[in-house]
């Protein structure tokens, strides 16, 4: 089925905040730090409040706000204050605001905001910022470290051990680069919406009632007295979480100003200030016997949480050392991780949050060690993998799998991509001396959805007129849920979906949600919406068998617009006649539930990438990509295919081209989309995508999330194939993005007998950890296996 909402997005039609009708709105821009790090010693706003056009310059002093309400906290000893008052620490910090008429003149006065800084010595790499000497950040904790732990026993894990395959790994730092930025506008009272608000807030946001419930606690109000709508959003990918410091901001502007106030933030504020991710090293170390059966595993990870605390650096303590089993049969794992505080951008999350990290990291050291034993890296896998029967499978690291055949999607992938006669066409290549060589680079993963707990909130109302209202507290934004939703309750109340109006995102209609993330949305919201459609049925077989004089068991959906009873042809009630029959009876036809999972589920697949790689000059081509993934039940393969075409692009991207990096002093390097490189479609091969469907047990549908899978099993396969077509000269690792200067350098160097090591020694501040609490093994019978 094609997808509902397309057509509003097609025509035009769709509003986003920044052309949203809002009659006298002001405009704000932000005066942000040059500096990586720096005191302020003094701001002076009398030029810029006296330019045209100019409404107010407000700076941390005028506004006296509560610290940034930020969506999750690695330390709340790390605080950030929505406007800097005695400390920058990452260019494009936030200073000052200026609130004009005219979205030009307040960027105008921007450059007439006088800020003195003292600059202070910066670290921008988060290795460099665990060194005795390193910069800090916030000098009270005494080092850079926000948060870390690690597992009491260390190197022993290896210790059984035929062969141990070492490396260090850089997950790198990339952007978000949602093709909207954050976009915010505020009206006092009920706006040009009208209802009896103090506030109206429209904000592009995946998670609208997280920021609607934020707004109100920064406010001191009930939530009530707040309208929060979400419009059409331009992308998002765990970028639009919460309530952001400019956000707080332009709330408070509205208040002291009482009109209308709206900041849309420009690209290059995009690359600078929301939140990035990734940007993770990691020392892995994988203990094998020489059949390759595995014995171990030893993880020391660093997370780059950029300024204050960004929660993306706490991943290396969740998510990833969450999945850093994956598919296989360990015995023994031990994991370290620090959240390290360096002069960047604040991290957070992006598509796969945590997740793409630890199968990148497992992934590729499962690679390694094939290369160290000479074996095929697909046959490391297969003796390896956790079997069917085993599940539900509770791993190490207390991960609890609902289901999984791990090498069902591995071994369709392997069919689609010929692999026999890939390997036969690499190895002809290598006979023949040519220059141009061919790589085959596969990943199975698994990976967490609908984590974190909570549930979803669904309503579904018929009206007189025979049309049906599914409302719900998730929140889309591209991935279909017009769609999937109006299909569920289209089949439970036997109407076409044409007869199925939506309404997401509006606090005003929706009274709670847990908006949309981690890939929850169609099993957990779309569970809600099929629970409330069956409520809606029940109640209106109740009143049919009322109206009909008939037994409730006897009363059925007729799929024809309607409710009859079984057997007698003629007798039937439409849904409009029901609607208005429970009018009459002084109720409404509808129902609501909040519906609650059996836990997380565990979406799980194969990829398969083939590139080509000039040896002359270390440019890398992706010539394919199969990737097949298994999301339980498929509800529609349109929406699905979609999700995994968008999310394997952005996996590819980010082995080859994405890297957002600084200079020594906290400069960002590629604070442009000419310096930023993102893929057009001419740079990302045809896509080969298809599905398994191993159902889950924990939601009536058996549904996975598919959001971010593809991203997570496109990365690895595609780094492993760089990798695997250069191999035999010599080359063990290369890292992330794998740029023609990166390949080239690693051919040269292997070629002359000097390949580089990927291994050394993981930091000095992993030994001074604090030991993490932890239960019995809950494997412990296993180890022989």
């Amino acid at each position: 089925m094609r997808r509902v909402e397309d057509p509003e997005l097609l025509r035009g039609e769709a509003t986003y905040v920044d052309n949203l009708p809002i009659p006298g709105a002001a405009h704000v821009a932000f005066v942000r730090s040059p500096f990586a790090h720096a005191e302020i010693t003094g701001i002076d706003t009398s030029e810029a409040e006296q330019a045209d056009g100019v409404l107010a310059v407000y700076t941390a002093a005028d506004l006296d706000l509560p610290p940034a309400r930020q969506f999750m906290v690695v330390n709340r000893d790390c605080v950030r204050t929505p406007l800097a008052t005695d400390r920058v620490r990452f260019v494009g910090d936030v200073v000052a605001a200026v609130v004009a008429e005219t979205r030009t003149a307040a960027a105008d006065a921007v450059e007439l905001v006088d800020v003195d800084y003292e600059p202070l010595p910066v670290v921008a790499d988060p290795e460099d910022a665990l060194a005795d000497d390193a910069p800090l950040q916030f000098p009270e904790l005494g080092s850079n470290i926000a948060a870390g732990e690690r597992d009491e026993v260390g190197a022993e894990i290896l210790a059984d051990a035929d062969v141990v395959a070492r490396a260090r790994i850089e997950n790198q730092r990339v952007a978000v680069v949602p093709m909207e930025g954050n976009a915010i506008a505020v009206e006092p009272g009920g706006g040009y919406r009208g209802g009896d608000y103090d506030l109206t807030i429209h904000v592009s946001t995946q998670m609208p009632h997280v920021a609607w419930q934020t707004a109100a606690k920064q406010l001191g109000v009930d939530p009530d007295r707040i309208h929060l709508v979400t419009p059409h959003v331009g992308g998002a990918f765990g970028g639009k979480i919460g309530m952001i410091a400019e956000h707080q901001v332009v709330i408070a502007a509205v208040q002291r100003l009482g009109r209308p106030v709206k900041w849309v933030e420009t690209r290059s504020e995009n690359l600078q200030a929301m939140p990035q991710s990734r940007a993770q090293v990691q020392y892995a170390e994988l203990g094998l016997k020489s059949d390759g059966t595995i014995t171990g595993l030893h993880c020391n990870v660093v997370g780059d949480c950029g300024a204050y605390a960004g929660f993306g650096g706490g991943f290396a303590l969740g998510p990833t050392r969450l999945m850093s089993q994956g598919v296989y049969r360990i015995p023994k794992i031990s994991f370290g991780s620090i959240a390290a505080l360096t002069n960047t951008t604040p991290t957070g999350a992006f598509r796969g949050a945590g997740r793409p990290e630890a199968a990148a990291m497992v992934e590729r050291i499962i690679d390694v060690g094939a290369a160290e034993l000479g074996m095929d890296p697909v046959e490391l896998r297969r003796k390896n993998f956790l079997q069917p029967d085993q599940f539900p499978y509770t791993t190490l690291v207390g991960a609890t799998y609902d289901s999984g055949d791990y090498d069902l999607p591995l071994r369709e992938a392997l069919r689609v991509a010929d692999y026999d006669e890939l390997r036969k066409e690499q190895q002809r290549r290598i006979d023949a001396g040519e220059t141009v060589l061919l790589g085959i680079g596969v990943s199975t993963y698994v990976e967490i959805t609908g984590g974190g707990g909570g549930g979803e909130f669904a309503a579904v109302e018929m009206s007189a007129d025979g049309r049906a209202t599914v409302k719900v507290g998730t929140s889309g934004h591209g991935q279909g849920h017009p769609t999937s939703f109006a299909m569920l309750a289209s089949d439970a109340l036997g109407i076409p979906v044409e007869q199925i109006d939506f309404v997401q995102s509006d606090t005003a209609q929706v009274p709670r949600g847990g908006g949309t993330g981690g890939s929850r949305s169609l099993q957990i919201g779309g569970s809600a919406v099929r629970e409330a459609s069956e409520l809606l049925v029940a109640k209106a077989k109740e009143l049919a068998a009322s109206k009909l004089e008939a037994a409730v068991e006897d009363i059925e959906v007729d799929g024809e617009g309607g409710l009859g009873v079984l057997g007698v042809p003629g007798a039937r009630l439409s849904w409009s006649e029901l609607a208005g029959y429970a009018e009459e009876q002084g109720t409404s036809l509808a129902a609501d539930t909040d519906f609650t999972p059996g836990g997380a589920t565990f979406p799980f697949g194969a990829h398969v990438s083939v590139v080509e790689i000039d040896t002359e000059t270390g440019f890398v081509r992706p010539v394919r990509h199969v990737a097949v993934d298994d999301c339980g039940r498929v509800l529609n393969p349109l929406l699905v295919r979609g999700q995994q075409h968008g999310g394997a692009v952005q996996g590819i991207s980010q082995a080859l081209w994405e890297h957002f990096t600084y200079d020594e002093d906290g400069n960002p390097s590629t604070g442009t989309l000419a310096d930023y490189l993102v893929p057009s479609a001419m740079e990302v091969p045809m896509l080969e995508v298809s599905n398994t469907e191993t159902e889950s047990p924990l939601n009536p549908l058996g549904a996975k999330g598919i959001g971010e899978s593809a991203t997570i099993g496109a990365t690895p396969a595609v780094q492993n194939a760089v990798v695997d077509a250069v191999k035999h000269l010599g080359v063990r690792h290369i890292d992330m993005p794998l740029t023609p200067q990166r390949v080239w350098k690693a051919i040269q160097a292997a070629q002359a007998g000097t390949p580089e090591d990927p291994w050394r020694d993981p930091p000095a501040a992993f030994a001074t950890l604090p030991v993490r609490d932890s239960g019995p093994n809950p494997h412990a019978d296993e180890a022989a296996v």
